[in-house]
């Protein structure tokens, strides 16, 4: 049996990284290496991670497309569940990400929300499929 564990994101700094999922999104510190280049957050099912981009070159040897405010964001984000999502964005801005796109209401009734973090990763914020 497969099981989707975690979701590792390369960042600049870990701590810096840790610190705004926390204040952004309410999120818990689970795990910090004493060298603060890995660290874990309890998102719930899931842990979402960060790597230091030292630590993750050290990982592959052939590199990686560094995720960066300064261009657009891959092809792939993180998504978060929330009963409100305009005070999610709102808390997620005042701890330092960046709007992409406010809150809109799709043709099915979600609400849903793009920003993106200190180091460029997309994050969508939504309410619950049905």
């Amino acid at each position: 049996m497969v099981k989707f564990t975690y979701t590792i994101l390369y960042v600049k700094d870990v701590e810096k990284a840790i610190d705004f999922y926390e204040k952004a999104f309410a999120f818990t510190r689970k795990f910090m290496t004493p060298e603060k280049d890995y660290a874990e957050l309890l998102v719930g099912e899931t842990t979402l991670s960060f790597v230091s981009l030292s630590l993750a070159n050290s990982n592959l040897k052939d590199g990686f497309i560094e995720s960066s405010l300064n261009n657009k964001p891959f092809g792939i984000e993180i998504g978060f569940t929330t009963e409100d999502v305009e005070a999610t964005v709102h808390s997620a801005v005042a701890a330092g990400a960046v709007i992409v796109e406010n809150p809109k209401t799709k043709p099915w009734g979600q609400v849903v929300a793009y920003v993106r973090d200190l180091d460029g990763f997309l994050i969508e914020i939504c309410t619950a499929m049905g």
